[in-house]
């Protein structure tokens, strides 16, 4: 996150204060950072928001602004249009930049990958479609994802000011190795942010590169972005193609542990008679509760040639009134509410985000896994947490975006100018 509150004034001034605090100017520059990113998150849409929220003058913001401006990263609106009936002279508006910058955000998943640019605020500015083939050399497969961003930032004409990878593993800390990438048939210990990074000097482009755990990126993304903006500690469980994973965002910050190895949700015991699990137990969430136990449940054959989120998501809206679907959609509500119980009582966030088919199966019976989760919780229904769809369709790729642009957001005049 880009730095602390600055101190107030600017001016001409190029000496400190006899309290030996920074030139005036630098103070300025100091909350260029803060001012970018409470533009970027929503916090800050209008000038008079943003000298609150940064304790600085009006003066102070107002250059602030200005200079974001300048390096293309917002727009001011000197003149917008007053609320009916509100008093005196309406604040100018801030806003990202319609024509600023964007970064290279790539995913790959178990059935295929997909590249796209993400401007400031997390919005999608283009999107190549998903490809369904994934090759076992992990080399192969973030070359072609990265060939596909870079015709899109040659179609767009944008500038890039990185480039970031979500992928469906955990990613070691510092090395960027992915360590258990079982639905991808990649080798172990895959050094996937090195390989990544080659792939974009490769390409020509000459930015930094990124990489980290899918649904982590998918917490930030919600986080800044979504359903779990304003929450201080979220909680984030998704099951996306294959597998669960879960994600935790604590006093605003992701959550990663010591190696980046936090929050291995999916190894939570749901059915202790269940399904064999990779890692050797049995009944695991990561069996229990993702697109391949809800098409299974349901008695339907697994299509081999393709998506069984799809075809997961397909029978959860074309044949809900089906018996075999309905007993499946409470079986794995009830998995999934044991599961989200046990990490309530651990971890009390103060809310929580379902991703991917948890989102969907959230939506076709909310009482029903809120229940549970009140139910088998420490606090039971007086403590309940709130449990709420992701909003964002695409959240892993805007947090990989966000680790492309938090250089840009720690440091704007230094990422974009060398300043």
């Amino acid at each position: 996150m880009g730095g602390g509150k600055a101190a107030s004034g600017t001016g001409g001034h190029t000496a400190g204060d006899a309290a030996g605090r920074p030139p005036r100017l630098e103070r300025g520059r100091s909350a260029l950072g803060p001012a970018l990113e409470l533009v970027h998150t929503g916090r800050a849409p209008t000038r008079a928001v943003l000298t609150a929220e940064l304790g600085v003058t009006r003066a102070t913001a107002g250059a602030v602004a200005a200079e974001l401006e300048a390096l293309g990263l917002i727009r001011i609106d000197a003149k917008p249009s007053a609320a009916s009936g509100s008093q005196g002279r309406p604040s100018h508006r801030l806003s990202v930049a319609d024509e600023g910058p964007v970064a290279l955000a790539a995913q790959v998943h178990s059935d295929g990958y997909r590249a796209a640019l993400v401007g400031l605020g997390g919005g999608i500015v283009a999107t190549t479609p998903g490809c369904e083939i994934i090759d076992p050399d992990p080399a192969d497969v973030l070359r072609s994802v990265v060939e596909a961003g870079v015709r899109l930032l040659e179609t767009t004409g944008r500038r890039c000011v990185g480039a970031g990878l979500a992928v469906p593993s955990a990613v070691a800390e510092p090395d960027g190795t992915a360590l258990n990438p079982l639905h991808l048939a990649w080798p172990v210990g895959a050094p996937v942010r090195q390989i990544f990074t080659d792939c974009v000097r490769e390409s020509g482009l000459d930015i930094p590169a990124f990489a980290a755990n899918d649904v982590n990126l998918g917490a930030l993304a919600e986080h800044r972005h979504g359903a779990g903006r304003g929450a201080r500690d979220l909680l984030l469980v998704a099951t996306g193609h294959r597998g669960v994973g879960g994600a935790l965002v604590l006093d605003g910050h992701l959550h990663t542990g010591s190696s980046g190895l936090a929050l291995e949700v999916g190894h939570l015991t749901v059915n202790p008679e269940g399904r064999p699990c990779h890692c050797g137990s049995r009944g695991c969430l990561d069996v229990e509760a993702d697109p391949l136990a809800f098409v299974t449940a349901a008695g339907r054959v697994p299509d081999p040639g393709g998506s069984l989120l799809s075809q997961a998501r397909g029978l959860l809206t074309e044949a809900k009134d089906d018996p075999d679907v309905r007993a499946a959609t409470a079986l794995l509500i009830d998995r999934l509410g044991l599961g989200l119980a046990g990490l309530v009582n651990i971890l009390n966030p103060d809310r929580i985000v379902l991703g991917g088919l948890h989102r969907t199966l959230l939506d076709a019976d909310p009482e029903r896994l809120r229940a549970v989760v009140a139910d088998r919780s420490l606090w039971g229904r007086s403590g309940s947490v709130p449990i709420l769809a992701s909003t964002l369709d695409h959240n892993s790729l805007v947090g990989a975006a966000e680790l492309a642009w938090q250089p840009v957001l720690d440091d704007p005049l230094g990422a974009l100018s060398g300043g």
